[in-house]
């Protein structure tokens, strides 16, 4: 039995038309473009809402934490102004004062004859802080530990 074509119907139909029951070729492919478009687009986002983290990166630790902050706060409440200060924040160079105020107060300590910090006494040559050892009777690190004689043998010795 071969159906009739309706009259009216166009004799060439285009080729995204499919015939019942056929894949539709074109639907699928639409389909994968727009997740492939929403995934691009987010990631695009997402780059670009961590551009001042990533600008304030080589930035001191108080400096880059407080956009970082500022980042989520814009991120999770959708205010706008947080993501801008953040990107404003992390443009501007802050001055370091404290290195030169240490400095001041550690040469000060010192010509006052007070004795420094523990932390700045025990600076190796790369500038980080090596743990000293207490003695076993005080809390003076400066005080060599004794040689393992308790106090009562070393009374008895003297006696």
């Amino acid at each position: 039995m071969s159906e009739l074509l309706h009259p009216a119907a166009p004799h060439h139909l285009p080729s995204f038309i499919t015939a019942p029951g056929d894949t539709d070729i074109l639907m699928i492919l639409v389909g994968i473009i727009l997740i492939a478009a929403v995934l691009a687009v987010g990631n695009i986002y997402l780059r670009l809402h961590t551009l001042p983290e990533r600008m304030a990166h080589k930035s001191q630790k108080l400096q880059f934490e407080i956009v970082a902050v500022l980042g989520l706060l814009a991120l999770f409440t959708h205010i706008h102004l947080f993501w801008v200060a953040g990107l404003l924040l992390a443009m501007i160079d802050l001055p370091d004062f404290g290195t030169p105020l240490r400095s001041i107060a550690g040469s000060v300590a010192k010509i006052a004859g007070v004795p420094a910090n523990i932390d700045e006494e025990t600076e190796t040559e790369t500038g980080t802080p090596e743990p000293q050892k207490l003695s076993a009777d005080t809390d003076r690190p400066d005080k060599p530990q004794d040689s393992g004689k308790d106090s009562a043998s070393e009374e008895r010795s003297h006696a």
